[in-house]
């Protein structure tokens, strides 16, 4: 039984179609929003468009004067129709700023009240990944005082996997559970399809080759989507807390790939994910159960975020999606972002066969090799920080510009910039993003691992390869210290080179799968080629040590 008595969410909350809504434009990375001027006029612009379509409930994420205060000036001002579940950030560490943050809030539910339907203190700070971590009793403290103040509902937005306690990483949510009036969750079946392996099957190589292969993964998100809501329901029910609402507070997916969703991010599929949340908000208002309201992620895209930008319902030039844009006429003057799109145009997962590799040398990465070589099988795009966020990020442009690559293959380099989680980081080469691998069994032997770093990085690096996928994924990461196989932290460039025979002994069977009788070393079936990071258990590194050192590398190779 909840220790408060609930309150009851507004009817506004089930009848209305909702948004997460931020209105930056042109910071390009997160700092930069702190100087981006947001005017009254642009939030007027973006909600006019909001109501146009028929999106009047949004979520806020913060109560700063900057946004949430403009933005709930400009609703009641202009008279819009438009209801707001109000954010509270909460920032980790810095209590000061998080009980003026609580005021603030405080002061706007009261003042709009009208307009105010709900309250949401802190964004995923409680699940077992979040790069904004807050213990479970604490954030339930900042709760029970939002709530104390206000009159209105009151919950904490987090991800569906604190909220069902998915694992033994996740924390016990009873504490928060006491002190809300209802859950929000949040569940991203795309962000789920990169590493670590999907929690779900994406690639549906069971369908036909085209739109039914298209048709048959979107249907499997939804799926996705529904199983972690009732996750979500069983694990309440399961604790005491029956009727305890649940809302799905961020969803989405992505018109273009930005962080390596090739294959599955696309205008048409986030169309199709949409119209199949339609579907699943139409259920729930018929009165067949499901969440109470969903709040798609987002109105706007957000290109601060960098890797985990395109979510919009429209661009940032606020041009109108291929999803929405049946809503926004252009007859009615509402630009639509180019690009003119069937259902016929939705991207699937190729069928793809394990080639077998006979020649000497493998090309992973590089601007160019050696006459009757292999091709490269990977670009800049390729990469993929381990973990949902990502614990690094890589590409082959730093701050705009194009990273230079190593002495004989200088056009272009990439940049691996760590964002190390307790436990460490690490990234990936995904040839296929995921869906080739390759037969480098006659490397076994006589072969070598080549690459070029440059480095200031402090203590041991880990590097090798992965072979297989899901159940059968076997990690092959060898820790390196400066001056082993050519590797030395100077910060110039140097070419190592490891034999296979030597990483071999590293190999472990993969994250999850240590009961797996089919996770072995198979080099018939090697599907990351490339793989560097730092696990601190393994090369006795600290977070600290770890965080804003940036790793280049270049020309990455297999030979024998």
């Amino acid at each position: 039984m909840t220790g408060v008595t609930p309150r009851t969410l507004s009817a506004e909350m089930a009848s209305r179609n909702a948004v997460n809504y931020a209105p930056y434009r042109t910071s390009l990375k997160e700092e930069d929003r702190a100087t981006e001027v947001i005017t009254e006029a642009m939030i007027k612009q973006d909600l006019d468009l909001l109501v146009a379509g028929n999106f009047r409930l949004i979520r806020l994420f913060d109560s700063s004067d900057k946004v949430a205060k403009q933005t709930l000036k400009v609703i009641r001002d202009n008279s819009l129709d438009i209801k707001v579940m109000l954010g509270v950030w909460t920032a980790s560490g810095n209590d000061s700023f998080n009980q003026a943050e609580i005021a603030r809030a405080v002061a706007l539910a009261k003042q709009y009240s009208d307009i105010v339907v709900a309250l949401s203190v802190g964004n995923e700070t409680m699940v077992s990944w979040s790069f904004n971590p807050l213990s479970v009793n604490q954030m339930a403290a900042y709760i029970k005082s939002v709530r104390s103040q206000v009159t209105q509902p009151v919950t904490t937005d987090d991800n569906w996997a604190f909220f069902a306690q998915s694992s033994d990483k996740e924390k016990n949510p009873r504490a928060v559970l006491d002190v809300i009036d209802f859950v929000a969750m949040h569940t991203y079946p795309l962000a789920e399809t990169i590493h670590p392996p999907a929690t779900w099957d994406w690639q549906q190589l069971g369908a036909a080759a085209g739109p039914l292969r298209a048709t048959a993964m979107m249907d499997a998100s939804i799926a996705a989507a529904r199983q972690q809501y009732a996750a979500v329901r069983t694990h309440l029910n399961t604790v005491g807390f029956p009727n305890m609402p649940i809302v799905i507070g961020e969803t989405g997916w992505k018109a273009i790939a930005s962080s390596g969703e090739t294959n599955r991010a696309h205008p048409v599929n986030q169309k199709m994910y949409a119209d199949r949340l339609n579907t699943w908000t139409g259920e729930m208002r018929a009165g067949k159960g499901g969440p109470k309201s969903i709040f798609y992620f987002a109105g706007f895209d957000e290109q601060w975020k960098g890797s985990d930008d395109k979510w919009g319902l429209f661009n940032k030039e606020r041009e109108a999606r291929y999803v929405v844009q049946a809503l926004y006429p252009k007859t009615q003057g509402f630009t639509h972002e180019a690009g003119t799109y069937t259902e016929a145009n939705a991207v699937f997962a190729p069928d793809v066969s394990n080639a077998i590799v006979t020649g000497n040398r493998f090309t992973v990465y590089a601007d160019s090799v050696p006459a009757g070589q292999s091709s490269p099988v990977a670009t800049g795009a390729n990469w993929f920080g381990w973990d949902s966020p990502a614990t690094a990020f890589a590409g082959e442009e730093d701050a705009g510009v194009k990273v230079t690559g190593a002495p004989g293959d200088s056009a272009l380099g990439v940049i691996v910039k760590p964002v190390p989680k307790s436990w460490g980081w690490g990234i990936l080469v995904a040839p296929g993003n995921g869906t080739v691998s390759a037969d480098l069994s006659a490397y076994e032997t006589a072969g070598t691992l080549n690459f070029s770093i440059k480095t200031t990085y402090l203590g041991k690096l880990e590097v090798g390869f992965f072979t297989g996928s899901n159940s059968s994924g076997y990690d092959v990461y060898m820790p390196i210290s400066a001056g082993q196989y050519g590797y030395l932290n100077d910060g110039n460039w140097r070419n190592v080179s490891i034999p296979i025979r030597d990483i071999k002994p590293s190999g472990n069977k993969g994250s999850g799968n240590e009961g797996s009788a089919t996770s072995v070393f198979d080099l018939t079936k090697v599907t990351n080629p490339f793989v560097i990071a730092d696990r601190f258990g393994k090369t006795g590194n600290t977070q600290s040590s770890a965080t804003n050192t940036r790793i280049y590398v270049d020309n990455i190779y297999w030979s024998k």
